[in-house]
């Protein structure tokens, strides 16, 4: 199994790579089935060999070395991959939810050409090398790779402006914020030399944090806080998911942006976590995710189309995951990990849901579609699966993360973030019952047809994805399917909380990390942790977020009986709305504003 777990680390970065290359040369000559066939495959292959690299990784971490160029005396000039617990299952993670996508996307683009193919196999590439390898510079040309495939995703629909404008505003912040990192490697290789991780690790430990090794550090994270669409980074994701295709979305929101807050933990535990002091990392983490699932929740709520209120939502969650993850234990990063587990089951049925109400009615407006989804019992069943999933209903995954984040938050000292989990999940989730209940069970009063709220955004005029369905194919509903029973999986299989703290404590070893990938030595014995499991208080935070969000749901669809509660909800949301111009000058000077809070943060109480 090692020798084949070495094996699979490079193949399941090179297979999807391939196969795109392909698609790229044949694709315009080949027949669709073929096509959606090829892509299908691949993203099934890397799936069933991202699961035995899991299954490899249980009894420690795996490390192959590009070329067999091993280290000598810790010195090295190869390319390491590293799969520990955590890079394994999130590799599964992502090759799993491509695989939905592509299988929902089968009947969903009637005419689309093999390039579309192309870029999620090119994507799906991207975000598994990034979790795979053990080299700085590669973590930074992978991001790229899933960015740039990214940005062609968001605007593949080329003759509607939006979708361009979307495109451009995601790759040009992105883009900047690809170039910081560079900045932030030059600075740390000039200081120290190497570029992979395990190397880097070693020579900075018990370093002095300095003005430079601190800079380094700042300048490296803002990419991934970029791409994790924390605030103030975040203006440029709500018009990516507006403008981009569904199943495009769901892959956003399911994991790529998860992916920028791995990028900031593997940094810092691997290369900074002997260098920068813990405490310091924690509080700039908190501060940043207080922020961000604040502000998401509450511009989710005060959304009416439903892909930008699902792209707030998901701002709200990464927010709340943020804070789990900044206790910086095992428990929260496992609790971290459990919710992001559950998280991308629920937000990604979501997306997919609203891609087929698109496609049938030509609208993603909750106004616009009121009472027109009635009879199709299917979809409701699964969108208020999910929509409960998204609360953290028990036994959902995402209940299960924030049963195991107790432990660790009180343990920390952090009473007060158990409100903030409870309320932030009950306004998104409210959001989204209420559209649910518009929608599907036309509750509430039947709008106007001008009517359009103060507080509520949309973006006008909605195109079709694809020429409009008569039935909804049975491979769209059973993607969609197996993610809402993904994330029930999360939370019912047994002894999931203990494994996935197991591999919390594996992944923030960061010094067992570069021991094991420059000298082969043994991994770091584990130990037993009995707090990671289901908790009474963390079963009824739950239940609480659930009631909230249906009183939450009923605030947003009879508003004139609740109008004194709504007014000042209104009037401290205006500024904050102001903020979202849609000018992508504006969002680069927020990049660069939160890049002086963020050294700030983390700069001034060490220099």
């Amino acid at each position: 199994m090692h020798g084949t777990a070495q094996l699979l680390l490079p193949v399941l970065v090179a297979a999807p790579i391939l196969v795109a290359c392909l698609l790229v040369a044949a694709g315009p000559f080949l027949p669709r089935r073929i096509v959606d066939s090829l892509a299908i495959a691949t993203a099934l292959a890397v799936t069933a060999a991202a699961a035995l690299l899991l299954v490899a990784t249980g009894s420690g971490r795996r490390v192959s070395w590009s070329g067999g160029w091993q280290p000598v005396r810790r010195v090295t000039v190869g390319i390491p991959f590293v799969a520990d617990p955590v890079a394994a299952g999130l590799a599964l993670l992502i090759a799993a939810l491509t695989t939905c996508t592509l299988v929902y996307a089968w009947h969903y683009f009637d005419e689309t050409e093999s390039h579309l193919h192309a870029l999620i196999l090119f994507f799906l590439a991207g975000m598994e090398g990034l979790v795979l390898t053990g080299d700085l510079f590669d973590m930074i040309v992978f991001f790229e790779l899933m960015g740039v495939a990214g940005y062609a995703l968001t605007g593949i629909k080329v003759e509607d402006e939006s979708a361009v404008e979307g495109a451009l505003n995601f790759g040009i912040v992105n883009s900047l914020g690809a170039y910081l990192s560079l900045a932030g490697l030059v600075v740390l290789y000039a200081r120290v030399g190497k570029l992979d991780l395990p190397g880097l690790g070693d020579a900075l430990a018990h370093h002095p944090p300095d003005a430079l090794v601190v800079a380094s550090f700042v300048l490296i994270v803002t990419g991934f806080l970029v791409k994790a669409a924390m605030v103030p980074f975040h203006f440029w994701l709500p018009d990516a998911h507006a403008s981009a295709p569904a199943p495009v979305c769901a892959l956003f929101s399911g994991v790529m942006v998860e992916l920028g807050l791995y990028g900031v933990l593997r940094l810092f535990w691997v290369v900074y976590g002997e260098t920068i002091p813990p405490a310091d990392l924690r509080r700039a983490l908190l501060v940043l995710g207080v922020a961000t699932a604040v502000l998401g929740s509450a511009m989710c709520f005060g959304q009416r189309h439903l892909k930008r209120l699902l792209a707030f939502s998901t701002i709200a969650h990464v927010g709340l995951i943020m804070v789990m993850a900044a206790m910086l234990t095992p428990d929260g990063i496992g609790a971290a990990g459990l919710y992001v587990l559950g998280h991308a089951g629920a937000i990604s049925a979501l997306f997919l849901i609203t891609g087929l109400l698109l496609n049938r009615h030509g609208s993603a407006d909750e106004l616009d579609l009121f009472g027109r989804a009635r009879g199709e019992r299917v979809l409701l069943v699964l969108f208020f699966a999910a929509a409960l999933a998204l609360v953290g209903l028990p036994p959902f995954g995402t209940a299960l993360g924030v049963s195991i984040a107790v432990h660790a938050i009180v343990s920390a000292g952090y009473p007060w973030i158990l409100a903030l989990l409870v309320l932030v999940s009950a306004v998104t989730a409210g959001a989204v019952l209420r559209s649910g209940m518009r929608v599907f069970l036309a509750v509430g009063p039947a709008p106007e047809h001008s009517q359009s709220a103060p507080d509520e955004t949309t973006t006008g005029d909605e195109e079709r994805d694809t020429r409009p369905l008569q039935r909804t194919p049975g491979t769209m509903l059973a993607a969609i399917v197996v993610l809402v029973l993904g994330s029930l999986a999360v939370g019912v299989l047994p002894h999931g909380g203990e494994v996935v703290a197991k591999a919390a404590e594996r992944f923030i070893d960061g010094s067992g990390y570069s021991d094991q990938a420059l000298s082969s030595a043994p991994p770091t014995p584990l130990h037993a942790h009995p707090a990671a499991t289901w908790s009474p208080l963390g079963v009824g935070l739950g239940v609480l977020s659930t009631l909230l969000a249906l009183g939450f749901a009923a605030l947003g669809l009879w508003p004139d009986r609740l109008r004194l509660l709504l007014r000042p909800m209104q009037a401290g949301m205006k500024p904050v709305r102001a903020l979202h111009t849609g000018h992508v000058g504006d969002y680069v000077a927020w990049l660069f504003a939160g890049v002086a809070a963020l050294a700030a943060l983390v700069g001034l109480p060490l220099l």
